[in-house]
């Protein structure tokens, strides 16, 4: 997240946001973890509870984390399942040295941060060694273009055990021509696949963030719709054949001729 800056957060004393320009793209209260603030780390969160954070607390669980921020989503993991070996992957070391002096990890947190893009830690991974990977990695307003690709997606499902889950937020606005091509990429290496945003963002209004969840494995998508349905900004939530018809017959993205995400119009931005 290149030229991010860590700020407190004037309305809630002892929490603290990352800042991209004048957008918010994270928040944290270090003293309360569970609190999500973001309905998007909201989506992600939950798709991480019913799935691995769901297991036999005695078995060992691997979370990679492409895109730090203010560490939110593992502070969450680590405060939910203690003992989650978690790796955050991090280009920017000038933000990891604020988060880390404001905002510093409890101590055995399991939290390792590497000062490394995506794509690098990626493929510094040994086979088999994924059950989660969580995708909120940005350039200042946009998802960077070597973490969209058909090779990037194969080479993370290399990188993966069975029933990994992979829960990626990108960004964008409709009618939505770089999320179906991110989504086609996700389908090559994954038969599982929900797509939620807000209402308003679906209909245009505004742009806005979406969340991705992928598996090789079945979802729970009753639940997680149920819940995403439920929250303060309700999402809604495509599964199945209303992923592959809304998806179309987009071509997903490849290596050298790969696009960042679409950068928001001024105004439009949470508007």
């Amino acid at each position: 997240m290149t030229g991010a800056r860590v700020e407190a957060d004037p309305f809630h004393p002892g929490a603290f946001r990352v800042m991209a320009g004048d957008t918010a793209q994270s928040w944290v209260d270090p003293r309360d973890p569970l609190r999500l603030e973001f309905e998007y780390v909201q989506r992600v969160c939950e798709a991480l509870d019913a799935t691995v954070l769901a297991r036999d607390p005695d078995e060992r669980v691997r979370i990679v984390h492409l895109g730090g921020g203010g560490l939110t989503i593992p502070r969450y993991v680590a405060a939910r399942r203690p003992g989650t070996a978690q790796i955050v992957c991090e280009p920017d070391a000038d933000l990891i040295d604020d988060v880390r002096r404001l905002m510093p990890l409890p101590r055995h947190s399991g939290i390792k941060v590497r000062a490394v893009d995506g794509r690098a830690g990626v493929a510094a991974m040994p086979p088999g060694y994924v059950d989660a990977l969580v995708l909120d990695a940005f350039d200042g307003p946009r998802v960077p273009a070597s973490l969209a690709t058909a090779e990037f997606f194969a080479e993370v499902a290399a990188k993966r055990r069975p029933g990994a889950l992979l829960a990626a937020n990108v960004t964008d606005r409709a009618p939505f021509a770089w999320s179906r091509r991110f989504v086609a990429g996700v389908r090559t290496v994954h038969r599982h696949l929900i797509v939620s945003a807000e209402t308003a963002v679906w209909k245009g209004r505004r742009f806005g963030n979406l969340v991705v969840v992928a598996s090789d494995a079945a979802l729970p998508t009753t639940a997680l719709s149920r819940l995403a349905t439920r929250a303060t900004f309700a999402y809604r939530v495509l599964a199945g054949r209303e992923v592959a018809d809304w998806s179309g017959g987009a071509a997903p993205f490849s290596d050298g001729e790969e696009q960042c995400s679409p950068i928001p119009r001024r105004g439009t931005w949470f508007s």
